[in-house]
């Protein structure tokens, strides 16, 4: 098959791991980066082999299929509208948009242009959450009636150099860490019919613990401490825990109540990890792990060791899809669902209602090993 030609939208930390990892793939080939600093695009091109470019001569570049979107969430919008005017297709980091009209209005976009809109996360196509995804298609654990999600930490400004976005709205843990969880229950459950939540900001500033500015100030201006409740189409109950003031705790990081059993998935954060389950006789036993290349580690990572990291899996199923006419497993409608179950959290936080929710999304198609393999160059 052809190879996509992809420029990048943002030269700042995460460029690199889709310029490291692209090449992985058989269907993409990473040609431009484009930031509005030049000196960092410059960079960043020089570091892998790329061209460096404004980003208006990246959008008029005919060798550029699709366009990577690596703004900071609040432009994500108004950046992936001018991908789609130009012509080309678009993908975004999460989150895809910070409202629900503004992922209404990219689709309808993209369906007057003909033009395919992808959005991160991809993680859930990752091998470990693969396994858990057939374990419960398989029928292992019968119907999901219940569940808990917790990511909890004490936030980015221990380690990020300018953490100030993360702690101003558009962001914060729900925002910015629970696309990952989100995600995957809505690949593992299906789509969500309705939520409500408690939310607080214990720390009203941050203080900065590396880099240049290390010990200057932030200010929080967004919840950092939230808990939802979500009901899913199917009837399933999940709590999830998101929270940005917690020094540790022991809480796992997905478990999944069905009417037979339970499973344990490892954090979606990340392509690989242990998943679990027990049956109705309690006994928790590891799943045999069944050779899926997305889980296998290909990277060492300072904090966790041996890693499986495959970002821009996703981005690489999209440009396959276009080739062979099917639906893309990021797609618009489950990262605009994803949106909305996020945001209708916040707004439930906010007003103390319960937020029923407008849109649905189908369970993206599973991804086999095979299908996986056949991502791979």
């Amino acid at each position: 098959m052809d190879k996509l030609g992809v420029g990048i939208i943002g030269a700042g930390n995460i460029s690199a791991a889709y310029l490291r990892l692209g090449p992985l793939f058989k269907a993409l080939q990473m040609r431009a980066v484009a930031d509005i600093n030049m000196d960092a695009a410059r960079a960043r091109a020089e570091e892998f082999g790329v061209e460096a470019l404004t980003v208006e001569e990246l959008l008029a570049r005919d060798d550029i299929d699709v366009v990577v979107n690596l703004t900071i969430p609040a432009v994500h919008y108004q950046i992936t509208h001018d991908i789609l005017t130009h012509g080309k297709h678009a993908y975004s980091e999460k989150p895809l948009v910070l409202t629900l009209e503004e992922g209404e209005a990219l689709k309808r976009l993209a369906e007057e242009k003909g033009l395919r809109v992808g959005s991160a996360p991809d993680t859930f196509l990752g091998g470990s959450h693969q396994l858990a995804r057939a374990a419960i298609d398989e029928g292992q654990l019968g119907r999901i009636v219940g569940g808990t999600c917790h990511v909890m930490s004490h936030g980015m400004e221990s380690w990020h150099p300018n953490p100030d976005f993360f702690f101003q709205p558009g962001a914060g843990p729900v925002l910015d860490v629970g696309p990952y969880y989100v995600t995957n229950l809505l690949q593992l459950i299906g789509p969500v019919k309705k939520v409500t939540a408690m939310a607080s900001a214990t720390f009203p500033t941050r203080t900065i613990g590396s880099g240049p500015r290390e010990g200057e100030t932030v200010p929080v201006d967004t919840p950092t401490n939230i808990h939802a409740i979500l009901q899913f189409e199917n009837g399933a109950v999940v709590t999830l825990g998101a929270s940005w003031d917690v020094w540790a705790h022991g809480h796992a990081p997905m478990e999944l109540y069905g009417e037979n059993g339970s499973i344990f998935v490892p954090d979606p954060n990340f392509f690989g990890g242990k998943v679990e389950v027990a049956g109705t006789d309690g006994a928790l036993a590891p799943l045999e792990e069944r050779g899926h290349p997305f889980g296998k580690p290909n990277q060492e990572h300072a904090k966790h060791g041996p890693l499986a990291n495959y970002r821009c899996a996703g981005l690489a199923d999209m440009a396959q899809a276009i080739a062979e006419g099917r639906k893309h497993r990021c797609d618009i409608d489950l990262a605009v669902h994803a949106v909305e179950v996020m945001t209708g959290i916040l707004k439930a936080a906010e007003s103390g209602q319960v937020v029923e929710l407008t849109t649905t999304c189908e369970r993206p198609a599973a991804l086999s090993p095979d299908e996986a393999q056949a991502l791979l160059a």
